[in-house]
């Protein structure tokens, strides 16, 4: 009976030793994938043009298939018909890779249509974060040198109804996040800062064209930072 108390004793002891050691250990748990990224193209461009940021986002260790590219008609209406269409592209996406929400990169025009999805078309409840680069947030006077014929030139013009609705309340509403990179010599949007907008962080770039955003090493960098910060959500 002794020894078999004694062996019975220092069994126990070894499997509170062993649970006490594992309890203090850290755990280290596999690190969650990022929201899915869905790039936005600017007015006459397609998917294409997002190629070097998006081997800029894989380089930096973004799995590929958490990347996005929206392809939709430059000249269509930003509030009636693409931010539908941006939506319904929203939802497929989070339908393919599981998550909840996506982020959101958009250059120029593509900043419009991403803007009233996410204010005015439910989006805020399935963006984490929204990326304007050399976006006519505010219109560019540019606009009117083919807002005649162009739907989409039209609803960038100063003042427009997007416009004038996009910017009515607060320009970046919660709980989305919201960063904006311009350039004083953006030659598209006159003037550079109508990029800007109240309630986002807002960088002044180096002189970059407007195009040079899409494929400047700087410009990649800091928005990779911007989509990994936390979110309210």
């Amino acid at each position: 009976m002794g020894r078999a108390l004694a062996a019975l004793l220092a069994t126990a002891l070894a499997t509170a030793t062993l649970s006490a050691v594992t309890s203090s250990a850290p755990a280290h748990a596999a690190p969650a994938e990022p929201d899915p990224v869905v790039f936005v193209h600017g007015r006459n461009a397609g998917p294409g043009v997002w190629g070097g940021m998006m081997t800029d986002f894989t380089a930096a260790g973004y799995p590929q298939d958490r990347l996005f590219a929206w392809s939709y008609d430059t000249s269509q209406s930003t509030n009636e018909v693409l931010s539908g269409q941006l939506s319904s592209y929203v939802d497929t996406v989070l339908a393919r890779t599981g998550a909840t929400r996506v982020d959101i990169v958009a250059h120029s025009l593509g900043s419009l249509p991403t803007r009233w999805y996410v204010k005015f078309g439910g989006g805020a409840r399935k963006v984490a974060h929204w990326a304007s680069l050399a976006g006519p947030n505010h219109g560019t006077s540019l606009a009117y040198l083919c807002a005649l014929w162009d739907q989409g030139c039209r609803d960038m013009t100063p003042g427009s109804y997007v416009v004038r609705h996009l910017d009515q309340g607060a320009e970046a509403p919660g709980p989305v996040r919201y960063a904006t990179w311009w350039s004083p010599c953006d030659e598209q949007v006159s003037p550079p800062t109508s990029t800007e907008l109240t309630g986002a962080a807002n960088t002044e770039t180096g002189c970059l064209k407007h195009n040079d955003f899409l494929s400047d090493r700087t410009v990649s960098e800091q928005v990779l930072a911007f989509l990994r910060t936390a979110t309210a959500h």
